[in-house]
């Protein structure tokens, strides 16, 4: 077993250089740290990001690190994600696809369940950890625009962005009776970079400016989580009246409002366009490794969801963040454009008509769905940015090395930005997997 926790580990670390951030255009990631990536995983982005009080027992649910103690097997869980981007201002649009690897997650329980069954005595409490890699924030755009203006004929400005923070979680969690508590402790990491140019397209071999920034980031992150688990008919399933178990839960997180350092290196460089090639010619200015800082805004959320046994759920989620708070000495766009507090509701849930049925696999299929409404941080022309859309997905088992696993599918309908400027329609695409073992720190009986 050891063996298997060292190599999953490798792979949580290499798989940084598979997260470099998918190709796309997306003009409003150009402030703050970005557009903010999504922290549900593909399973439960399907069903409109419930993650405050989701619980499954083969699922990694890292909203809420109270969940881990749910867990009743290992789950090793990755996820990719593909978008189409339909984006529109005035009589002018623009369609591009972008996409990466967006998660790679291990979370096993300390106390395997099996045991119990071996003991024949169940345990009253429950213990759990988990390790994740993935995105905090992506940054991507291309922004181009021109204007004609008097004796310098037509200007072009471009305006560019990429990269992005990433975030690496370990959690713990326990479960004593029917309510448990988690801790995600993390470290944020990352590179930003900006450029700004300006050219004159009429006149002959102009002088022209090039504006380049770029900061790294780095620090440390926490969130704390509880969830509250009763068992409705507790007394039926005593006496055998029902067969499955009709689960209310309860769940509340809180990430607090962290600092980071940054290391800022700017510069404004003069450049000409000597017989068809762009040269270097001056530099006017340029600083190197300016030391900052900045602040995250405190985030918190709550959650319900109820479970109809093992055939359906249904839950809604609510959460909030204070951007208005949101400090960056590294940006250099804060000061002009500060960001405003978040909110958001999600509804959604999963039915599953028969996940014992051996005659009829679609019957043992997970069917979700969702719907989401979020503010942004942003706010265009004195209006704060509004994101809504559709979910949809299924989660389809399959067997792997005599372990029951899952393909997790998904769909996104969604528009940000709508009336603004700049609006965006977009479908995301998402696929992850799900793979279980429920042999780790299992007690070996011979007789």
């Amino acid at each position: 077993m050891q063996h298997r926790i060292f190599v999953l580990l490798v792979m949580l670390f290499g798989a940084s250089s598979a997260m470099a951030q998918g190709i796309g255009n997306s003009p409003y990631s150009r402030f703050g740290l970005g557009d903010r990536v999504d922290e549900n995983f593909m399973h439960s982005r399907a069903m409109g990001s419930l993650g405050n009080s989701y619980l499954n027992g083969y699922h990694i649910n890292i909203v809420n690190p109270a969940s881990y103690a749910t867990l009743r097997a290992t789950s090793f869980e990755l996820g990719m994600g593909a978008k189409r981007s339909y984006l529109e201002s005035g009589d002018l649009t623009h369609n591009q696809w972008g996409g990466n690897l967006e998660y790679i997650s291990l979370g096993f329980p300390l106390k395997n369940p099996l045991n119990s069954l071996l003991d024949k005595e169940k345990s009253p409490y429950n213990l759990a950890m988990a390790f994740t890699l993935m995105p905090n924030s992506t940054v991507n755009y291309n922004i181009t625009s021109t204007e004609t203006i008097d004796n310098l004929g037509e200007v072009e400005r471009n305006y560019t962005g990429e990269g992005g923070s990433y975030k690496f979680l370990w959690g713990n969690s326990i479960k004593y009776k029917d309510l448990s508590f988690g801790l995600n402790l993390g470290y944020l990491f990352g590179r930003l970079e900006y450029s700004r140019n300006i050219d004159f397209l009429e006149l002959q071999a102009p002088y022209q400016d090039r504006f380049l920034a770029e900061y790294n980031l780095n620090g440390f992150l926490w969130g704390v989580g509880a969830i509250y688990s009763k068992v409705l008919n507790q007394d039926k399933l005593d006496v055998k009246i029902d067969r499955e178990a009709k689960v209310l839960s309860i769940g509340a997180t809180l990430k607090a409002s962290t600092g980071f350092n940054t290391t800022l290196t700017t510069g404004q460089f003069g450049v000409q366009t000597i017989t068809s090639s762009l040269q270097y010619i001056d530099t006017v200015s340029i600083t190197q490794d300016v030391k900052g800082s900045g602040k995250l805004p405190l985030e918190y959320g709550l959650g319900v969801s109820y479970y109809g046994g093992e055939k359906y759920m249904v839950g809604i989620d609510l959460a909030a963040a204070n951007w208005s708070n949101y400090r960056n000495d590294a940006d250099l766009t804060a000061e002009d454009n500060p960001l405003s507090n978040t909110f958001s509701v999600s509804l959604g849930g999963y039915y599953r008509p028969n996940y014992k049925s051996f005659t009829n696999y679609f019957k043992r299929v997970y069917y979700q769905y969702g719907f989401y409404y979020k503010t942004d941080p942003l706010k265009v022309e004195g209006e704060q940015l509004k994101n809504y859309g559709l979910t949809a997905g299924v989660g389809l088992p399959f067997v792997y090395q005599r372990k029951v696993s899952h393909a997790n599918l998904g769909i996104d309908l969604g528009i940000r930005g709508s009336g603004s400027p700049i609006s965006e329609k977009y479908i995301k695409l998402t696929f992850g997997f799900t793979f279980n073992d429920d042999e780790w720190f299992i007690k070996r009986k011979y007789n």
